[in-house]
């Protein structure tokens, strides 16, 4: 009757898509990079600098308080839309939302290269959902942004 529950541990690409999965409207997009997991990641885990330069809507984002794996962020859009993103990031995750805006990164090691996963999107108000407009064209470009600067 006191059998232990079964516990297990995600990487972080599974763990993106099991939270994307509770979203409405999230779709993820995944990739296999062929760059080490540490290379890949100092591209993605700096989100003052090169993560504008993977993700294609993010014009500027900075990091106003960090404390541990805990961020706050101020964002701004290339098309003017600005948030305030609270969130986590540690090596291979990040996940940061406001109202509005919700991003989400992941990556892995997976032999020699790096498996990585992209979701986010402008969310509705009030509503456990985003809008679904250019979610997939916007994570096919992370990709591509990504594999060129490496």
């Amino acid at each position: 009757m006191n059998e232990p529950w079964l516990i297990t541990d995600l990487d972080p690409v599974r763990r993106l898509h099991a939270l994307a999965g509770g979203i409405r409207g999230a779709y993820v997009t995944e990739a296999y990079i062929e760059a080490p997991f540490e290379r890949v990641w100092s591209l993605l885990g700096d989100l003052e600098g090169a993560f504008g330069q993977v993700v294609p809507d993010m014009e500027r984002l900075r990091v106003v308080r960090r404390q541990g794996k805990h961020v706050e962020a101020l964002a701004r859009s290339r098309y003017g839309m600005r948030a305030r993103l609270r969130g986590v990031q540690q090596p291979g995750w990040c996940w940061l939302q406001s109202r509005f805006l919700l991003l989400g990164v992941a990556a892995t090691p997976e032999g020699p290269g790096t498996r990585v996963a992209f979701t986010g999107g402008v969310r509705l108000p009030t509503h456990a959902a985003l809008i679904p407009l250019g979610v997939r064209r916007e994570g096919s470009r992370s990709v591509q942004r990504l594999t060129a600067l490496l």
